[in-house]
């Protein structure tokens, strides 16, 4: 072989070589950033235990176990129709809950029952074993579906008509016009003191992993939630609804491998109504939001893709105090029963 074949050969080799490597890092960058696996020998940074190592597939499957709801709050004249059901005599648990509709809904609005228990004065639902002196029906006047109509009105009535024929009970209908019209104005008012807040969080250049969100998600107080991409920070008081949450592509978090799926955006999330104005939700979005846009080299925007500076978010802050200003006024304060129940 000539100096000259060797020489190219020489040269082809290399360039393969180069090509080679080349191809190596660039698929190296362009895949999602990953968890950074930890040390179970490390101390945590406040030196207080074992931080545990955080696995992506577990991300996918895995989910805390759910505090038990609380119990479902009174029927309040504020937000729903009320019907007093006068009987003949005391009526049984069992026989009550044997003449309960099929179904404990009117179109789209929640309907109830409650009975007023002989022992302890109280009302609830009717509970086996119990005795009732009284019973009343109800259902809501509005919702995030809208303002009961008179179709909705109509199935409330007949609903409570059958359960009082069944119990030889007597109802007291309030008058239809009336209660539709009052419907319609909790359900203006609603709509105009309802706010759903998210920002987007956007990968400023590489992707993220789902173990790579979780990892960093977690640091801040988030835990995996009962749906696949899903994170929530959960409240004070067990049993009630996140303080935020945070989402992704479902696709991605049940991947066959999420270690190669590929995340640009996740979104945080704040229901205003459903949470407490003393879990200062809002402010833990902020401070939440630009720590994943710190640590995971991320720019927080809006729906529309515009970057959020502070001074836009002061404006929305200030515009949140006078929301839950009024809303108190009108007793039906972020985070309460009643308002948990009207904005759902």
């Amino acid at each position: 072989m000539s100096s000259l074949q060797i020489g190219l050969a020489i040269v082809g080799v290399l360039v393969l070589a180069a090509v080679m490597a080349h191809g190596a890092w660039t698929t190296r960058k362009n895949l999602p950033r990953q968890a950074t696996p930890v040390d179970p020998n490390a101390e945590s940074p406040a030196g207080g235990g074992i931080e545990p190592e955080l696995d992506a597939a577990a991300f996918d499957m895995a989910s805390f176990p759910l505090a038990a709801l609380e119990k479902k709050p009174a029927m309040d004249a504020l937000i729903d129709v009320i019907a007093p059901i006068t009987l003949d005599g005391l009526v049984s648990g069992d026989a009550a809950l044997a003449a309960m509709p099929s179904t404990r809904r009117a179109g789209g609005k929640p309907f109830s029952i409650e009975g007023l228990n002989e022992a302890s004065q109280r009302w609830e639902m009717p509970q086996a074993g119990q005795r009732y002196v009284t019973f009343q029906a109800g259902v809501q006047l509005a919702n995030r579906s809208g303002a009961l109509n008179d179709i909705e009105y109509s199935e409330f009535v007949m609903k409570t008509q059958a359960f009082c024929d069944t119990l030889n009970g007597t109802p007291d209908f309030p008058e239809m016009r009336e209660e539709v019209a009052r419907a319609r104005e909790l359900d203006q008012f609603a709509g105009d003191h309802d706010a759903q807040l998210g920002f987007v969080l956007r990968a400023s250049h590489a992707a993220w992993s789902p173990g790579y969100v979780q990892q960093n998600a977690t640091r801040l107080g988030f835990v995996t939630g009962a749906i696949a991409g899903r994170m929530v920070i959960p409240a004070t008081v067990a049993g009630l609804p996140p303080v935020l949450s945070l989402s992704f592509d479902t696709q991605a978090a049940l991947a066959d491998d999420p270690a190669l799926s590929a995340i640009r955006e996740l979104v945080i999330s704040l229901d205003v109504p459903q949470v407490d104005r003393n879990e200062r939700a809002f402010a833990r979005m902020r401070e939440v939001a630009l720590a994943l846009a710190d640590s995971m080299d991320g720019v927080v925007t809006d729906d529309n893709g515009q970057p959020l500076p502070s001074e836009t978010m002061d404006g929305i802050g200030a515009e949140l105090e006078h929301l839950y200003d009024t809303l108190d006024q009108r007793d039906l304060s972020a985070g309460s029963a009643l308002a948990r129940r009207l904005f759902s």
